[in-house]
């Protein structure tokens, strides 16, 4: 157990991790040059292409030092907010985290939370400052910024270029003198807590654990003890990039995958502890927290033939991602759909995007909301996903949206847009910290509807995408909020309904029928676009009808001919428009995203 070191990566966004972590992989010689990849740690087509982590992975590597064996566990993490479920979930494993900032950009929003995550779980940090061969690369004020904002000791800090391999041994045979050895008790029962979760086609779905106490044995039976289920265990692996390395054992302080050979993940929760059947542990190690889903959004087949394909694609998708939740939901517009929980709108992107790609699926997504705590006239609450869902008016007591604690980090010439951003998304500031050379941090309490749409990209656009950015959920406070529905033809459209506050449903509701107006095409018929608040019309916008010169064929002769035709027409069109049906376009259930 003296040789294990057990590890994680953490930082900011696009602050090198995973080239940190190809460039460990490299030094160790997990992998052959001619295997060697890039992004080796993610998996996955989408990260690959996007240049991101969506998913914590592990590796296990061998290093020798002086002569001596260890044995190092990585595990690397995502950097984007919406995936500090994933970063938690590996911190709890682990006995120490690199701490990577960018040599050029210094701390960020989420370098900040990352630390107090690391923390909170006791942690040995070490700070890295990485891309030190970057022009613009100013490591002595880097340091002195993480003292500063941080409070980290950055006189050790290790000096490395993932790129370039510079300072990489430096920092392996850090991780070996400062990362403490896992402590446990080997002869003890079986206590091993469960990390992650995956699905396998060939082998079903696989548990990756952390054993604390003991070992895991290959043919042991287990006690899930959160359940009280028994299993047995098929076979035991060591996470590798390139392939599975099978054992017999997982030993006391390891990591390593267990098979139990079952066909649904929902049996293994994350956070869930492992012992012996026979002779189990008292306590469980820990728990944690379930991911909770922030944003919802109805997600609905183009073709309505496509709804079970959805709901099997929906299935197979949360074998590899926990965190999703999805129940049906119908729409009178769009038809049978699901109503999806995700953690921000990154996560509802990839989401959609691998629905779309890897299960051939064309998709609308309704506009993202939030969930709300309605209190009723008769003193009951009941929780709101979906606008359409809130009751009449006259039944409503209070109705309380969840808030959360924005932190923004800016060079100081951006301040002042930045602060009138979060004014108009109804934010109220906390805390104004300088930090060196003329960078601000910024701690705002933002409604969280606000900032779901598209406050990230606002946000990037007028600091010129230098400002970053990190949130975290703190209570629900009492909102004056309105149900804003439109009207397309006299018909509600129930996917296009949205909660405003009262004071900003004029302005909205004007911009939304402008924006739908422009999107539903023209037909034989005037289309009415209206916004109401309940039965009060606040705006209205009229799509043309298409026009036919019927009175072409009249050449000269009496104007009651013409006059006869274009009463005709227009009795026509009378008739037309009270059973005429208006094909809303897919982009019209998007409109309601871009209201600025």
């Amino acid at each position: 157990m003296k040789n294990i070191r057990n590890f994680s990566i953490i930082a900011h966004i696009d602050h090198g991790k995973s080239t940190l972590a190809d460039r460990i992989i490299q030094e160790c010689g997990s992998v052959s040059e001619r295997e060697m990849t890039t992004q080796m740690m993610d998996t996955m087509e989408i990260e690959q292409e996007r240049g991101i982590t969506i998913k914590a992975q592990s590796v296990r590597l061998d290093y020798v030092k002086d002569g001596e064996h260890y044995i190092l566990n990585l595990i690397d993490t995502p950097g984007h907010v919406d995936f500090s479920y994933e970063v938690s979930k590996s911190l709890a494993s682990s006995d120490g985290a690199l701490l990577i900032v960018d040599a050029a950009q210094g701390v960020e929003a989420q370098t900040i939370a990352n630390v107090y995550l690391a923390l909170d779980n006791d942690l040995e940090l070490i700070p890295v400052i990485n891309k030190i061969d970057l022009p613009a690369a100013d490591p002595i004020k880097v340091a002195e910024e993480i003292e500063t904002s941080i409070g980290i000791d950055a006189t050790d800090a290790c000096l490395v270029s993932a790129k370039t391999g510079v300072g990489i041994r430096e920092l392996i045979d850090a991780i070996v003198e400062r990362v403490p050895a896992p402590v446990g008790d080997p002869e003890a029962t079986t206590k091993a807590i469960i990390y992650d979760s995956w699905f396998d086609q060939y082998l079903g779905a696989l548990a990756l654990v952390r054993v604390f106490d003991g070992q895991v044995r290959k043919g042991q039976n287990i006690k899930l003890m959160s359940n009280g289920e028994e299993h047995h265990i098929l076979d035991l692996m060591y996470p590798h990039p390139k392939k599975k390395i099978k054992t017999a054992t997982i030993e006391c302080g390891e990591i390593g995958i267990v098979v139990l050979g079952l066909k649904e993940v929902s049996v293994i929760n994350v956070g869930d502890t492992i012992t012996d059947a026979k002779n189990p542990a008292k306590e469980p190690v820990g728990t944690y927290e379930p991911a909770k889903p922030f944003v919802f959004a109805g997600i609905y087949p183009i073709d309505t033939d496509d709804f079970e394909n959805l709901r099997e694609a929906l299935d197979k998708l949360r074998l590899n991602d926990s965190s999703l939740s999805y129940e049906p939901e119908t729409s009178l517009a769009l038809g049978f759909g699901f109503r999806v929980g995700f953690l921000g709108m990154l996560h509802m992107e990839v989401v959609k995007e691998r629905l779309e790609r890897e299960f051939n699926l064309d998709l609308i997504a309704s506009a993202p909301s939030v969930i709300y705590e309605v209190y009723l006239n008769n003193g009951e609450k009941i929780h709101v996903q979906n606008p359409s869902q809130l009751p009449e008016v006259n039944r409503i007591s209070r109705i309380e949206e969840p808030y959360v604690r924005a932190t923004v980090i800016t060079p100081s010439e951006y301040l002042g847009n930045i602060i009138t951003l979060l004014i108009s998304k109804r934010g109220t500031q906390s805390k104004m910290t300088y930090l060196n050379e003329g960078r601000v941090m910024l701690e705002y309490e933002v409604p969280m509807n606000e900032i779901v749409v598209d406050f990230y990209d606002t946000l990037k656009s007028i600091s010129k995408g230098y400002a970053s950015f990190d949130y975290e959920p703190i209570d629900f406070r009492v909102g004056d909020l309105v149900k804003l529905d439109i009207k397309v033809a006299g018909e509600a459209v129930d996917a296009l309904s949205i909660v405003v506050p009262r004071n900003q449903a004029l302005s909205r509701g004007r911009v939304l029928v402008k924006n739908m107006k422009e999107i539903i095409p023209r037909q034989l018929f005037e289309v009415a676009v209206q916004a109401s608040l309940g039965s009060q019309i606040i705006a209205r916008e009229t799509v043309k009808s298409m026009g036919k010169n019927v009175t072409a064929k009249c050449y000269g002769g009496d104007i009651t001919r013409k006059r006869k035709l274009l009463e005709k027409q227009k009795a026509g069109k009378k008739r037309m428009k009270s059973i005429g049906k208006v094909q809303l376009p897919s982009e019209a259930f998007m409109s309601v995203l871009k209201m600025d």
